[in-house]
């Protein structure tokens, strides 16, 4: 591989004019693929829309997998004084079950912090060792010649200019804009995701056990087909939220915000609350690599872009991470990434969001919710599978019963679907 020396490689426009890697995007996996291409040498600018700190819809929470994404890419500093969380409390059905993290190659601790602070703590964190923060900048198109990617156009304040460029990265979120104008297509006939978060005062802020509610009731005491979460943030506040799975043929049509703010008066004296939800935000995410198009000749979807998220929990920080490093170690000059790259993804992930894929599509369906779960949340034994599962704890290197029985499941269900992950 080769490396131009980091420098003031500018335009007119005051902006870069060219880098060995722009990447597209400064969340999580953005900004980690740009601190490990930085740490190997190359001139990386890290472009983003918007300006930092800024917010992002999301539950807050690090799972093991993902507090030990974030020891191994080098923010374990980081990590020291934030909350420790133990496990979850899962609830429904008149139940409770406090299940502590199963033993796993992660370790035993997780832990929750805000977007607003963790994204801009990793962009920092790239810039440190190297890398070229370019903030309030779109991308707003390419430039290919012989199936490459020569050049990507990108705006800030009306003018328009061009960054030469070896790689791209592409790592701008679930909607991937940039990963649209390159052929990326999100398939919406698999399970796919629609959640809602706030911010809430409360007096158990310090806790370390994750709330989540297994039963989830509108205002109506509907049945849901999806669950409610408290996190807590260690700073006086929790994330209350609450997500709904959906299909194309069985979309969400619950209104967020209402059933958000019936489920914070539900967990109020629980978690005593000493104030109203604020902040409200949702997002729709793409899941278990329900998109195709994720690589070319010379770019390569990473994270959220590669809806490379838990289709039965929308966690993704873990996965933004990991495939923030394996993107960066397949980089070479003379590479074709366009089969490549999705390969690796399915290696990596595919059995298991096939199998996560087929369940969360079961779970649209809301008369299937107490079925599983009214006898699951009486079972410690079962309760320790479902935060294995839910927790992104099982991998392709695990070889016991479960790892194995769900890898198997994923396998038999790719067999059965017209459209496996990533392609």
């Amino acid at each position: 591989m080769t490396s131009a020396t980091p420098g003031d490689h500018h335009g007119p426009s005051g902006l870069p004019s060219d880098a060995d890697l722009l990447v597209v995007g400064a969340g999580p996996a953005g900004a980690a693929a740009a601190a490990h291409a930085a740490r190997r040498g190359l001139d990386v600018v890290l472009l983003d829309a918007a300006t930092f700190p800024r917010d992002k819809t999301c539950g807050d929470g690090l799972t093991p997998r993902a507090y030990s994404a974030m020891q191994h890419l080098g923010m374990g500093d980081f990590l020291a004084d934030r909350p420790v969380i133990r496990g979850l409390e899962l609830n429904g059905w008149g139940r409770r079950q406090q299940v502590a993290w199963p033993s796993s190659t992660f370790g035993p601790v997780g832990s929750a912090v805000s977007r607003w602070e963790l994204d801009d703590a990793i962009r920092r964190f790239a810039v440190a060792r190297g890398a070229r923060m370019v903030e309030g900048t779109k991308a707003v198109g390419v430039q290919i010649t012989g199936g490459r990617i020569e050049s990507v156009t990108v705006e800030r304040g009306g003018e328009r200019s061009a960054i030469a460029v070896r790689n791209v990265i592409v790592a701008d979120g679930v909607r991937s804009g940039l990963g649209k104008s390159l052929g990326r297509e999100w398939h919406r006939d698999t399970a796919y995701g629609v959640a809602a978060r706030s911010y809430v005062a409360s007096d158990r802020s310090d806790a370390e056990w994750m709330g989540s509610h297994l039963e989830l009731r509108g205002p109506d005491r509907e049945l849901l087909p999806g669950y409610g979460w408290v996190f807590p943030l260690g700073d006086g506040t929790v994330n209350v939220g609450v997500g709904a799975l959906a299909t194309g043929k069985r979309p969400a049509s619950m209104a967020l915000r209402p059933v958000l703010e019936h489920y914070a008066r539900m967990v109020s004296d629980e978690w005593v609350l000493t104030g109203t939800p604020a902040r409200i935000a949702s997002a729709l995410l793409p899941m278990g690599g329900a998109v195709s198009g994720v690589a070319g000749a010379n770019w390569m979807l990473i994270g959220d872009a590669a809806a490379c998220v838990n289709p039965l929990n929308g966690e993704g920080i873990d996965y933004a991470l990991e495939t923030a490093e394996l993107a960066v170690a397949m980089l070479d000059d003379e590479a074709d990434f366009t089969a490549a790259w999705p390969e690796l993804l399915r290696r990596e992930y595919g059995p298991v969001f096939a199998a996560a894929r087929r369940a969360a599509g079961l779970l649209t369906m809301p008369k299937t919710v107490p079925v599983l779960g009214r006898p699951g949340i009486r079972s410690a034994a079962l309760m320790s599978t479902v935060v294995r599962v839910m927790g992104n704890l099982l991998t392709a290197d695990d070889s016991d019963l479960i790892a194995r029985a769900w890898r198997g499941a994923g396998i038999a269900a790719s067999r059965f679907e017209s459209r496996p992950p990533f392609s």
